[in-house]
This record gives structure tokens, C-alpha cells and sequence, in this order.
């Protein structure tokens, strides 16, 4: 592109604190040099049909752009999500889902690494979606699990995508679903879902996997403090990491956590929760971990409840889309916001209550 194009200085106000002197060539305001980039950028935009293809191909770049357009809170990206979604999901839903969590320090990405090597020594590929939770105040993310994985990161059949919760339930990116989708259709056959370790990501996690497995420690007072009866139901499994540095206590609580699990009622899955030790760091208990994951998978399909689950979870994202759908043409609706701010106005000035307000603003009445 010539510097004398007059269409280079065409959208730019030259009426400014920058402003040269009369008779003098105007400098542009912007990095036009960025600026052509940025448009040449959104020429090469890959189309519906090349993202799909790309997908399927298991081409990695594309993926992370399908991925990059699913994550993406633009009403036009959204729509050609959803195309590419729509197109992927005949070849999906053929992998392992499987949720891992624990409390922050239990060793979930080290074990995620040491697991993900073990799986794709085997054969496997493996894709690891792990969600970074994004802060309260500045609504960023670290995103540093592909360092933490420094291994796995490499690994040419494997694929780790960190994603921030964007304030999402429980720290569980809202898109992850269709993130799964896109990557058993690019050929991952295991996927591994990382949860933050705290608030409800735990329940989030749960409705979009197969197999749940909670990591814990060996904890230094009472071993049942360190037992919560709800996550413990959800559990498919537990394992004791970091058995290493003290594999007496790591089976004591090991044994602990059994005798609690005789408390709890028979999972609806028929599969008795197994209770074992293992070391991400050494390696140790990777084998029996992921052999209890196959017997699992392998005992609920046979009595059928591998597949209910997944359709109860397909149900789950229609209810929750819904919900999500009615909320943003809520908020979008024509004049809402500043409708919002007066009420809000009221009740700063204790002239109306916070219910009052709501149902005045759900009910459209002024």
C-alpha cells in the first residue's frame, strides 16, 4: 500500500492535539503498518468449512482458532461457533472424559502430565482442558498450566488448551463443553477436564464428564477432616497423591477414606469407588489409576449407564442454555441498562427493595 493513498488518512481526524502545521503533510495517528495487519488478519479469517476441515484433520492451529471462536463472547463469532460445533459434533463423543480435581496443592497438573505421558506412551492422544480461574478484579487469567506441563506441552498427541473461567460456575469455563466436542472430532481419544479445586467447579465438572476423580493429601491433623461428604459422592474415585513422601500414612488415609465411603449410599453407577495411593512425581499408581478408569468405563456401558449419564448431560446443556439464552436478551434487551441504573438509584436511596426492583424489571413493568 503506497504512502500517498488518500484512502490511508481517510478515517482519521486531523483536527487534533496532533495536528501539523498548515501546508504540511498530515502524520497519521495510528500505526498504519498494525493497522493493515489487523485488517489483513481479518481477511484470512478461516471460514466455516476450513475450521471443520481443519478439525477433523486434527490440525492443531486450526482447532485453537475453532476453539479461540468458541470461547469468544461476540454475537458473530458465537454464530459461526455454533456452525462449526453443529458440523463437528457427528464425529465426537468417542473419547474418555475424564474430571480431575482436588485442592489447590494436591498435585492435579502434575499429575495430569504424569498421567497424560503414561497415556500417550500407550497409544493414546490426549487432550487437556484446563481452566484457569480468572480474577474478581481484573477479570485476567495466569494461564500457565502449559508451563507447569512442560513435558506434556511438547508431546506431539497431545493438546493442552488453558482457558480462563471468566467468572463462569465454579471456576468451569462456560464453553467447555463444546471445547470437548471439538477435540474427540479433531481425534483425541482421552480428554482431561482440570477444575479449579474450589467453590462448585466440582459440580460444573461433573455434569460434563465420564469418570471423576478427586485427589487428596495426606492431611497432618484428623484424616476426616479432610472428608466432605459432597464431593465425596460424586467421586468415581480417589487417589492419595504424593504417596512418596510418606507411604505409611498415605495407605493409613487411604484406609480412612474407605471406611468413610461404607457410610455413603451405592453410587446410581453400580461401581464400587475405589480408594488407592499413587505419586505423580515418581510415577507411582498411574497404571492402577488408569486401568480403574477403563473398569469403570467398561462396567457402565455394559449395565448402561454410561450412556444415560451422557444423555442426561446433553439435557443439562439445553436446560443451561436456556438459562443462559433468556439471561443475555435480558440484559440486551433495548433501553434495560439504564433502566437497571435507575432501579438501582432506588435502592441506593431505600426508595424501593432489591425484589421489588427485579420484578419490576423481569415483569417490563416502568
Amino acid at each position: 500500500m503506497s504512502e500517498e493513498d488518500p484512502k490511508l488518512y481517510s478515517n482519521f481526524d486531523y483536527e487534533s492535539a496532533l495536528s501539523v502545521a498548515e501546508g504540511q503533510k498530515p502524520v497519521e495517528t495510528v500505526n498504519l503498518a498494525l493497522l493493515e495487519r489487523l485488517r489483513a488478519k481479518k481477511r484470512n479469517e478461516p471460514t466455516v468449512e476450513e475450521l471443520v476441515s481443519g478439525v477433523l484433520h486434527g490440525d492443531r492451529m486450526l482447532l485453537s482458532r475453532a476453539i479461540t471462536l468458541v470461547e469468544s463472547s461476540l454475537y458473530a463469532h458465537q454464530k459461526k461457533a455454533q456452525e462449526v460445533i453443529e458440523r463437528c459434533l457427528p464425529y465426537s463423543g468417542k473419547s474418555v472424559r475424564l474430571g480431575i480435581t482436588g485442592v489447590p496443592g494436591a498435585g492435579k497438573s502434575t499429575t495430569i502430565e504424569s498421567l497424560g505421558k503414561y497415556l500417550t506412551g500407550h497409544n493414546h492422544k490426549v487432550a487437556v482442558l484446563a481452566i484457569d480461574p480468572s480474577s474478581e478484579r481484573s477479570h485476567g487469567s495466569i494461564l500457565g498450566d502449559k508451563t507447569r506441563m512442560e513435558e506434556l506441552s511438547v508431546d506431539p498427541n497431545a493438546f493442552i488448551r488453558p482457558s480462563p473461567s471468566a467468572g463462569s460456575l465454579g471456576g468451569v469455563a462456560r464453553k467447555t463443553r463444546e471445547i470437548i466436542i471439538l477435540c474427540e472430532a479433531a481425534g483425541f481419544d482421552v480428554v482431561i477436564v482440570e477444575t479449579v479445586g474450589v467453590g462448585q467447579s466440582e459440580v460444573a465438572a461433573h455434569s460434563m464428564v465420564d469418570f471423576f476423580l478427586l485427589l487428596q493429601l495426606m492431611n497432618q491433623g484428623d484424616e476426616l477432616q479432610g472428608i466432605k461428604r459432597g464431593i465425596m459422592e460424586m467421586a468415581d474415585m480417589i487417589s492419595i497423591n504424593k504417596s512418596d513422601i510418606d507411604p505409611v500414612r498415605a495407605d493409613l488415609s487411604a484406609t480412612q477414606y474407605r471406611n468413610a465411603l461404607h457410610l455413603f449410599p451405592k453410587p446410581e453407577s453400580g461401581y464400587e469407588v475405589k480408594v488407592t495411593t499413587c505419586s505423580a512425581y515418581t510415577k507411582e499408581g498411574l497404571t492402577e489409576l488408569w486401568n480403574n478408569v477403563m473398569d469403570y468405563v467398561t462396567f457402565t456401558k455394559a449395565n448402561g449407564y454410561f450412556y444415560k449419564k451422557r444423555q442426561e448431560q446433553n439435557l443439562r446443556i439445553l436446560n443451561e442454555t436456556i438459562d443462559n439464552g433468556l439471561r443475555d436478551r435480558f440484559y440486551n434487551a433495548p433501553g434495560m441498562e439504564e433502566r437497571i441504573e435507575q432501579m438501582s438509584q432506588l435502592i441506593l436511596e431505600n426508595k424501593i427493595s432489591a425484589y421489588q426492583a427485579a420484578e419490576q424489571l423481569l415483569g417490563g413493568e416502568k
